[in-house]
């Protein structure tokens, strides 16, 4: 397991578009999914991380919280399932399903969507304003899966307020922290390493 942080887009920084199949509907979700929202979170998650094990509980949380405001959402997995088949779509999907969760959960089979976003590690979180311009990127919240903090989501969950109540995001942002992205073999992005 490669310890890896966010790359830190920097903000301001356009939201990438994307079309990538939600693994439990079918439907292709791209950024036009999103017209219209206060806010969109970008999440670039996998199933077989103990950094996202640690966290899915509150990510699903988090979706069921923002679900009836002016929130979207998406997670997406770009991981390589030749040699992470745990993090096949179909795997995917049972997670989504026990999770309830209520945002889409796309893959991303090319990893260029991944790569568009600067996607480091799983997880990694972009959130973007009505604009779809980058207002943080960064942590979920100080929990990590050994150092006994609750998970709260509260740094993410800060920035989504600070959005729905037009109040300016703070600039001072701890990136996110977990396994690096599982790159199929060749098509590490510059980025990487």
């Amino acid at each position: 397991m490669a310890l890896t942080a966010s790359t830190m887009l920097p903000l301001g920084t356009l939201a990438p578009d994307f079309q990538l199949p939600d693994v439990v509907s079918g439907d292709t979700i791209s950024l036009s999914t999103f017209a219209g929202k206060q806010a969109l979170l970008v999440m670039f998650i996998c199933q077989h991380c103990p950094f996202v094990k640690h966290v899915k509980t509150e990510l699903a949380q988090l979706g069921k919280d923002y679900n009836h405001q002016n929130v979207g959402m998406v997670a997406i997995s770009a991981n390589d399932i030749h040699n992470y088949p745990d993090d096949a779509p179909e795997k995917l999907k049972a997670m989504a399903v026990e999770l309830d969760l209520p945002f889409p959960v796309c893959y991303d089979a090319s990893q260029e969507t991944a790569k568009a976003y600067t996607a480091a590690c799983t997880p990694d979180f972009f959130l973007f304003d009505a604009g779809q311009k980058l207002v943080y990127r960064g942590q979920l919240d100080d929990s990590r899966p050994s150092n006994g903090k609750p998970v709260t989501g509260a740094d993410l969950r800060a920035a989504i307020d600070a959005i729905l109540a037009s109040r300016p995001v703070p600039t001072e942002q701890k990136p996110s922290v977990g396994c690096n992205i599982k790159w199929k073999p060749g098509n590490e992005p510059s980025y990487y390493g």
